[in-house]
């Protein structure tokens, strides 16, 4: 079916229906929607404009996701990459997002947002959108995923630690049960654990952010372990301090590893083996789904990215 036929179904002009399709910010959203709901009926699916570059980039609520360095990791790897492509970014906070209506843009990208708030993006905008480190919500058509290996991850770590003869590994995940990749993690680590014959126990495994993170790891010391894994947030850091104040030297006493971090992880005292997302395949990654769709071609839903291990000195 061609736009014309779209505009004569909806009772408006083909430059209307062209405007819905680009996000022009003047259209009334009652208007809006309508003119989505005739081409949905219809199965119309505009080729989507390769000559507007303009690329929204959603960033994380703060009280949610209080990570700023790896934010500002990936925003790096995706300016970098998606500038060389010719796209130009506009950055919107999370709690933003009705500034969306304002703005024209061919495609939006989600930093750690849930999925689950874009569910109906396909009723709203005609782009596409991809969300980094986190996956798809269910039955959207026009919503993709670039995110990293987690399960792959914790394997890695501990994997490490186990080969190094740690034999009781205490693992802090940053962040609070039940949000972001918490859960994921947890699993991974438990099932690392089983594999590789080391104890399995809940107080072992915690999870915390910065304000209770030094008293955890006072909790994990208590309970005899040998090796720290610490993964996301700023937990390297932390960790470090930690460790110092309970007078534990580091890998003398007990291994550690974190989560990478380019401002601090390669300085610390002793430098710390870190878990490292690879931020530029992922950008490439994110960059590739955005120009498929632009160009009318099909790219897979879900895209996952192995984890890279980074060793340094901080695992006997």
């Amino acid at each position: 079916m061609k736009i014309q036929e779209i505009a004569e179904k909806a009772g408006v002009s083909t430059a209307t229906v062209s405007r819905v399709f680009s996000h022009h910010p003047n259209i009334r959203e009652e208007l809006r929607a309508h003119v989505f709901e005739v081409a949905r009926k219809y199965g119309y699916h505009p080729r989507l404009s390769t000559k507007q570059r303009n690329i929204a980039v959603i960033s994380p609520y703060k009280a949610v996701y209080p990570i700023q360095s790896y934010v500002e990791m990936v925003m790096s790897e995706l300016a970098h990459e998606l500038s060389s492509r010719g796209y130009r970014i506009e950055i919107l906070p999370q709690d933003n997002l009705e500034q969306l209506q304002r703005i024209q843009f061919c495609g939006a990208i989600g930093i750690g947002t849930d999925g689950e708030l874009f569910r109906r993006w396909e009723e709203r905008f005609a782009v596409p959108l991809v969300i980094v480190d986190r996956d798809v919500p269910k039955g959207s058509t026009e919503v993709y995923s670039v995110r990293s290996d987690e399960p792959q991850a914790m394997e890695l770590a501990v994997g490490l630690l186990a080969d190094r003869g740690c034999r009781r590994v205490g693992s802090i995940i940053y962040g609070q049960s039940g949000t972001g990749n918490t859960e994921i993690r947890k699993n991974g680590i438990l099932k690392a654990l089983k594999r590789h014959g080391l104890p399995v126990a809940e107080q072992l495994i915690r999870f915390s952010t910065e304000d209770g993170y030094v008293e955890e790891i006072g909790r994990l010391l208590q309970n005899g372990v040998d090796a720290l894994f610490c993964p996301g947030g700023n937990a390297g850091m932390v960790a470090a301090y930690a460790l110092s104040l309970y007078n534990r030297r580091v890998p003398a006493d007990i291994s550690l590893i974190a989560s990478e971090r380019t401002v601090f992880s390669r300085y610390a005292t002793p430098p710390q083996t870190t878990i490292s997302q690879n931020y530029a395949a992922q950008a490439s990654a994110v960059a590739d789904a955005l120009d498929a769709r632009l160009s009318g071609q099909p790219f897979p839903r879900r895209t996952v990215i192995p984890y890279q291990l980074i060793l340094r000195d901080s695992v006997r």
